[in-house]
C-alpha cells in the first residue's frame, strides 16, 4: 500500500537524485532571485500535494531556490486561485490549476474573477482517470448491470461525491443523463467519508478519482465497474471503460501550473520547459504513475488551449445536468 508518507519519502529522494545544476535560460538570469510560492487551493493530502510537493523539489533543486507549496483550500478552489490572480505577475506566486478551475467558470456565475483572464497558462502537469465504484453487496458486476439495476430500482441508488459541483459530482451527472437512469446524489466534504459510506453500504456507489480507490478496489473493499476515461487505467488494468457500455460518457480529472496574466513570457517557458523535463524522467514518471496519473507534456500554449478544451467540456457536462451554484 502507498501511504503519503511513503510517496513524500520517496519523491525526495527522487528529487535529491535527479538534481542538476542550476538552469539559466532567461535574458536576465536572476530568475528565481528568492523563493517562489506555489499555492495549492486544497487541504495538505491527496494527489494535488502529492504532485505539487514532488514537482517543487525538482524546481528547487534545478533553479536554486524554494519553491514552496502553500495550501489555501475553501470555497472549491476559488480563495486560492483568487489570491493568486490577485498577485504581482513576476512569477513568484504560481497555482497549482486543476477541473475545478474548468468548471466553475460556468458553475458559479458569481465568481469574482474570470479565469481565462486571470491566469496564464504555463504548463500541464497530470490527468486522472476516475472510476465507478459500487459496496460489494450490490448485485451488479458491470455498467451495464449498474444501468439495468438503476432502471428496475427507480429511487433505491445513492451516489456519494466530494461535494457539489465537483468533476465527481458532475461524472455522476453525466453518467444519469446519458444512461437515463436516476439516483439520489449525496454531497460529502471530501471523497473519504464517501467512501467510507459506500464500503459500509450507506451508499451505494461513487465516481472517484483512481488515485484515492484504487487501493480499496485492490483490497477488495469496493467493486470497480468502470473508468470514465477511454483509455484503461494502468494501475486498475482489469476494469473497462464506461464508454464500452455508455458511448460517448467521458470525464477526468487533470492538474497543471498556472501564473498571473502578464508574467514575463520568458519565466513561463522557463518554467514550462522545467516541469515538462521533470515529469519526461524516468523517476518522477513512475512516482506519477503510482497515483494512476498520466503525466500531461507541451509547451505553454498547448496547456492554454487544453484549458480552453476542458472548460467547454464541463461547460456542457453543467448545463447538461441543469446545475449551477445558489
Amino acid at each position: 500500500m502507498i501511504t503519503r508518507r511513503h510517496f513524500l519519502q520517496t519523491a525526495a529522494c527522487t528529487a535529491a537524485a535527479l538534481a542538476a545544476p542550476r538552469a539559466f535560460a532567461l535574458d536576465n538570469p536572476s530568475y528565481p532571485a528568492r523563493s517562489v510560492k506555489w499555492v495549492v487551493p486544497y487541504a495538505p493530502g491527496g494527489a494535488t500535494d502529492l504532485l505539487s510537493r514532488l514537482l517543487c523539489q525538482r524546481l528547487s533543486d534545478r533553479l536554486g531556490q524554494t519553491f514552496v507549496v502553500e495550501n489555501k483550500p475553501g470555497a472549491g478552489s476559488n480563495i486560492g486561485t483568487q489570491a493568486v490572480i490577485s498577485s504581482a505577475p513576476d512569477g513568484y506566486t504560481l497555482l497549482l490549476t486543476s477541473t475545478a478551475n474548468a468548471i466553475n467558470a460556468s458553475f458559479d456565475p458569481a465568481l469574482p474573477y474570470d479565469f481565462a483572464k486571470g491566469i496564464a497558462p504555463v504548463a500541464g502537469v497530470a490527468r486522472i482517470p476516475l472510476v465507478l465504484v459500487v459496496n460489494n453487496d450490490l448485485p451488479v458486476k458491470t455498467v451495464a448491470d449498474f444501468i439495468a439495476y438503476g432502471k428496475a430500482n427507480p429511487g433505491k441508488i445513492s451516489i456519494a461525491s466530494s461535494g457539489i459541483g465537483t468533476s465527481l459530482h458532475l461524472s455522476g451527472e453525466l453518467f444519469k443523463s446519458l444512461a437515463g437512469v436516476q439516483f439520489t446524489h449525496v454531497p460529502y466534504r471530501g471523497s473519504a467519508p464517501g467512501l467510507t459510506d459506500v464500503m459500509s453500504g450507506q451508499i451505494q456507489g461513487m465516481f472517484d478519482n483512481v488515485s484515492s480507490s484504487f487501493e480499496l478496489v485492490r483490497a477488495g473493499k469496493l467493486r470497480a465497474l468502470g473508468i470514465t476515461t477511454r483509455e484503461r487505467s494502468e494501475i486498475l488494468p482489469d476494469v473497462p471503460s464506461i464508454a464500452d457500455a455508455l458511448p460517448g460518457y467521458e470525464t477526468s480529472s487533470f492538474y497543471g501550473v498556472g501564473a498571473p496574466r502578464d508574467t514575463p513570457r520568458e519565466i513561463v517557458d522557463l518554467l514550462n520547459r522545467e516541469i515538462d523535463a521533470a515529469l519526461s524522467d524516468s523517476g518522477i514518471k513512475a512516482r506519477v504513475a503510482e497515483l494512476g496519473a498520466i503525466p500531461l507534456h507541451g509547451n505553454a500554449h498547448e496547456f492554454g488551449n487544453m484549458l480552453a478544451t476542458e472548460t467547454d467540456r464541463w461547460r456542457k457536462v453543467v448545463e447538461l445536468s441543469g446545475i449551477r451554484k445558489d
